[in-house]
């Protein structure tokens, strides 16, 4: 029998916040704070994660382009409101997302937030 990282108990679980705070808090450097009142998490004092104020979608930092890829393909799952439009951030529909996606957009924008040398531990986090 393969197990690999409780996968298999995550991807039957629907994600909520306390699945972003699981995989935030593995990556380096990451720290549980606050942002527009909201729990959000930083990397050396950026803000790469956090809940928006509606309570069920998550702020994540993504290029335009990829933004722009993500909500004409899955727009149940990704949006903007009117705030975002000029800013690299996308919201996310916690209840729409997977917790394989989601480990994915929380690794790339930590990624745009992190600094270098704690980026190159990421890799130890991978392995």
């Amino acid at each position: 029998m393969k197990t690999r990282r409780s996968s298999s108990k995550t991807k039957s679980k629907t994600v909520t916040f306390d699945t972003v705070r699981q995989i935030a808090k593995t990556l380096p450097g990451a720290e549980e704070l606050t942002s527009y009142g909201t729990p959000a998490f930083k990397v050396k004092g950026k803000l790469f994660a956090r809940q928006h104020q509606d309570g069920e979608s998550l702020v994540v930092g993504v290029s335009f382009e990829e933004r722009e890829e993500m909500m004409s393909a899955a727009p149940e799952k990704f949006y903007i409101t009117n705030h975002y439009l000029n800013s690299p951030w996308m919201l996310v529909r916690l209840s729409k997302v997977r917790p394989d996606e989601l480990h994915d957009l929380l690794i790339g924008s930590w990624r745009r937030a992190a600094p270098k040398q704690l980026k190159a531990s990421l890799h130890q986090f991978e392995s």
